[in-house]
């Protein structure tokens, strides 16, 4: 009898629970329905839920369950369409009854889901579904406040983001003078959808928040990607030209956000490895860090923090020139680890300071711990990589055509590297 047990246990434990799970979702989809009081509830989504698992368990495992299973979606969608009748008929609003009978067709799909051994899928779609549910009211609220300009904006990055990234080649090598240049479409047009995401964070905060929130958006951007700041700066800017100095408030931030980044990769990393902190990298970063915080908060007047009227979350002509500028230093940076011969590594760092700093860092302190680099060439590899994102914000602010907005930032960029560097020769003296 306990030969019996064994044999057969696991797989009937492992169907139950796959049952029992489907009918857990499948009323925890129902609970917002049946708090709301709704025709159908807590149990009629649990058992939609249990009937696409028993019918997806018997497709699996006998021949004759296909035609039940469309059966049952068939009878759920034909019991979707009497909710909406009697919604037409005045008996519930028409609204609720579409999206209860959507719901009771998401509790189908989630008990066939999870019967079918898709599990993690199944409780997402159900979580997300809920979610969807008990957030009516912001939902709508949300979608009702959106001006024209601004659901534009948003149908604009859906398509940049969910449309053109994903058909975009990973790699492509074009020949330029002779020399192949190894360029990645896809992390260029990333850098575009860099742009237009943040630029909508920025809206969003400065929209709450006023002027200052411009700086936030500077530094926390900055974490993520300090150059695509800059892009949503030059759109700020065309937009409300006498803001100009929270603007460069805002990338001197993101350049303290990358510094601070880069060094907590370098110390980070290099921390109980084996191998020595590069402790080199402390004083230089750290400067830049120093810097950009007093420059920023000199420069920029927080005592302003009244409402900033924006005209749009971003600007996909603005978003696009930057991808192409971006495109430009880019290939100029192959161009020139190709032409740099022996010190193509410090040349690499460069230019993958123009995409990523943080790429560059990572590739030194992991070529440091594995031996192949000593400290010195990896903290310079380091400080080359962040002087380079320095730098590449600086000539893309510069082709903005507020003169006093550009030259600041040349200027406060320019003092960021020179202190940086002036700390650096004090440490080595």
């Amino acid at each position: 009898m306990n030969e019996v047990v064994l044999q057969v246990g696991w797989p009937l434990d492992e169907t139950i629970v796959r049952i029992a799970l489907a009918g857990a979702l499948g009323m925890f989809l129902g609970l917002e329905r049946e708090w709301s009081q709704k025709s159908a509830g807590i149990r009629t989504f649990s058992l939609i839920s249990l009937l696409a698992a028993v019918f997806t368990i018997l497709v699996l495992e006998t021949d004759v369950g296909e035609g039940l299973l469309v059966l049952g979606g068939l009878l759920v969608i034909v019991q979707g369409i009497l909710l909406a009748v009697q919604g037409l008929l005045g008996e519930e609003d028409t609204g609720l009854s579409l999206t209860t009978s959507v719901s009771m067709l998401v509790a189908y799909g989630v008990g066939a889901l999870v019967a079918a051994g898709f599990i993690l899928e199944g409780v997402t779609v159900a979580v997300l579904s809920s979610l969807l549910l008990v957030l009516k009211r912001e939902l709508h609220e949300f979608a009702w406040g959106l001006s024209r300009e601004e659901m534009r904006s948003t149908t604009e990055f859906a398509i940049l983001a969910f449309v053109i990234y994903p058909l975009l080649p990973p790699e492509y090598e074009p020949e330029i003078a002779g020399i192949t240049i190894p360029l990645e479409p896809q992390v260029i047009w990333l850098m575009v959808v860099a742009v237009a995401g943040i630029g909508i964070v920025n809206y969003a905060i400065v929209s709450t928040y006023g002027g200052r929130g411009i700086a936030v958006t500077g530094f926390f951007g900055g974490l993520a990607s300090s150059t695509a700041v800059v892009g949503t700066m030059l759109d700020h800017v065309r937009q409300r030209p006498e803001a100009a100095s929270y603007a460069v408030a805002a990338i001197l931030l993101a350049n303290a956000a990358m510094a601070a980044r880069n060094l907590a990769i370098a110390v980070g990393f290099t921390v109980g490895g084996g191998t020595d902190v590069l402790v080199e990298a402390v004083i230089p970063l750290g400067a830049v860090i120093v810097l950009a915080f007093v420059i920023a908060g000199l420069t920029a007047d927080w005592r302003e923090s009244g409402p900033v009227e924006l005209e749009s979350p971003f600007s996909l002509k603005n978003a696009l020139a930057f991808g192409a500028v971006f495109l430009v230093v880019l290939v100029f940076g192959s161009l020139a680890e190709t032409w740099f011969g022996t010190l193509g590594f410090y040349a690499t760092a460069v230019a993958s300071g123009f995409v990523s700093s943080a790429g560059a860092t990572t590739s030194a302190v992991v070529l440091y711990r594995g031996g192949q680099l000593g400290a010195a060439e990896a903290t310079i590899a380091i400080l080359l990589a962040t002087v380079s994102s320095i730098v590449v914000k600086a000539m893309l602010a510069g082709t903005s055509t507020n003169h006093t907005f550009r030259n600041q930032v040349a200027t406060y960029s320019a003092a960021l590297l020179l202190g940086g560097a002036a700390a650096s020769v004090v440490i080595v003296v």
